[in-house]
């Protein structure tokens, strides 16, 4: 199949914005094999990455039915932990022979459930959220800075009827802000100025043309989008969810040839190839990349979670969002739509908004990924496309993934580059095609070892990339390849 050339500015908008590195995490040790012991009678439990365990706990859930009380990932001990409440002992070891670590509670999924309920019925007021926790088999309700006065006291006094074996409260500093403005990624001219977004994830419309997901309240508050502060606009909301269930949008590119890349641009000129969408589970470790602060990490603490944001357009008004991702990850101004995933390349969420900031630290949510694809009925990535134009595309599309925690400068990669590029791009290291490139080489110097061969039209699917300019950004910084 062939593609229009297009040109570079509306080549390939990197997910995730291009923002400059920010501060990195600490590598995780990646996942074995499922080790379970030699007499085969007692299964021990799984080491598993994230994205298995999230996959484990859905499996889980559904054999579990009513006993199934929520579940979190031991990332210390790589393990999932299941809560199990009235449990037939014979479901129990069927979830202990998956692979997972059961531990029986008290409180259930749908106590807590009516918790929620209480709190939404008697609570809703702005600058609240609360989550279920399965560590503490609780709802934690948060309190940011503005809770103050009667409206602490009504918080309290909710919350403290609810029982302390159901409910705990605390304070969160700053304020719960959705966090629209100030970035550098997406842009969009309205009546009062500029407003600033990040990108989420590349996606491909139900009808088939190529879109992205970003923040809900970012596709309300603007219609037509930019890849520049003082471009045209390349991109057109087609539908968008914020207040409610969910806060996000879907954005259609302007041009159907647009050749988008499913990945998340971290900076540096490196790339973490986007695989999958998966459901985020409690403990895992988890990276954030936004237009303003660029990449941070932390780990989701709460699923589920309801945030009650000051309303921005009515000052006695309250917009409750519900569904979301809790975390600790920090998260400013301009960060909202931006891309929460998993060091293997799972698509987590999208940032919603949250309190504190990136120097004093903070929580964020994040609208879910999978229930943004599910409600718009778009699917991730570019169904294999990778057709590339433009610096760093480079021939046979082969895009190197990296490794998020790794410092600025000493970014590893083990890439997973795919897909029938055609670009030939600015690519230093050989003209490697389809090859295993060095993964320790920095942006710029990046030598292609790889067994790849043949130039051109190469389809085949490649693991590495030998790319001087991985990221597309040096001839034409507005517009990344990857």
């Amino acid at each position: 199949m062939s593609h229009k050339r297009i040109p570079k500015r509306k080549a390939a908008i990197a997910v995730g914005g291009v923002a400059a590195l920010g501060a990195a995490a600490f590598l995780l040790p990646m996942a074995n094999a499922s080790q379970d012991n030699a007499s085969g009678a007692t299964a021990a439990p799984k080491t598993l990455k994230a994205t298995g365990a999230s996959n484990l706990a859905a499996q889980l859930q559904t054999l579990l039915g009513q006993a199934f009380a929520g579940s979190y990932y031991d990332s210390a001990k790589q393990q999932l932990v299941v809560n199990v409440v009235n449990g037939d002992n014979n479901v129990i070891a069927q979830a202990e022979q998956a692979g997972a670590v059961v531990r029986q509670v008290q409180n259930s999924t749908s106590a807590l459930e009516a918790v929620a309920k209480t709190l939404k019925t008697k609570a809703t007021i702005p600058g609240t959220a609360w989550a279920v926790d399965p560590k503490t088999n609780k709802v934690v309700v948060s309190a940011d800075s503005t809770v103050t006065g009667a409206k602490w006291d009504t918080l309290q006094s909710t919350v403290q009827g609810l029982g302390s074996n159901m409910a705990t409260l605390k304070k969160s500093s700053g304020t719960f802000k959705t966090l629209v403005s100030g970035g550098d990624a997406i842009f969009s001219q309205v009546q009062n100025g500029t407003v600033r977004c990040s990108l989420g994830f590349n996606v491909t419309a139900s009808d088939g043309s190529p879109a992205f997901l970003t923040a809900g309240h970012c596709g309300v508050a603007a219609k037509d989008w930019s890849d520049s502060e003082t471009g045209q606009p390349i991109a057109t909301v087609d539908q968008a969810q914020f207040p409610g269930n969910g806060d996000f949008s879907l954005v259609k590119y302007n041009d159907a040839t647009t050749q988008t890349t499913s990945d998340v641009n971290i900076g540096n000129g490196q790339t973490v190839a986007i695989n999958q969408a998966v459901d985020a589970t409690v403990g895992e470790t988890v990276f954030r990349m936004g237009s303003t602060t660029g990449l941070h990490d932390g780990q989701v603490t709460g699923l589920d979670a309801t945030v009650n944001f000051q309303s921005e357009t009515d000052p006695n008004g309250v917009d409750t969002v519900t569904g979301l991702i809790q975390t600790n990850v920090c998260a400013e101004a301009g960060d909202s739509g931006g891309s929460l995933f998993t060091q293997d390349g799972g698509a987590v969420g999208m940032t919603s908004g949250g309190s504190g900031d990136c120097t004093s630290g903070g929580e964020t949510f994040f609208q879910p990924v999978t229930a943004a694809l599910q409600a718009t009925g778009a699917t991730l990535g570019d169904a294999g496309a990778g057709a590339g134009a433009g610096a760093g595309a480079g021939a046979g599309d082969a895009s190197a993934t990296a490794d998020p925690s790794a410092t600025a400068g000493d970014q590893s990669g083990t890439g997973s580059g795919t897909g029938t590029g055609t670009g030939t791009g600015d690519q230093a290291g050989g003209d490697q095609i389809g090859g295993t490139a060095d993964p320790s080489a920095t942006a710029g110097d990046q030598s292609g070892t790889g067994t790849g061969t043949g130039t051109g039209d190469q389809s085949g699917t490649g693991v590495g990339a030998g790319t001087g300019d991985q990221s597309g950004t040096g001839a034409d910084n507005t517009s990344s390849s990857h």
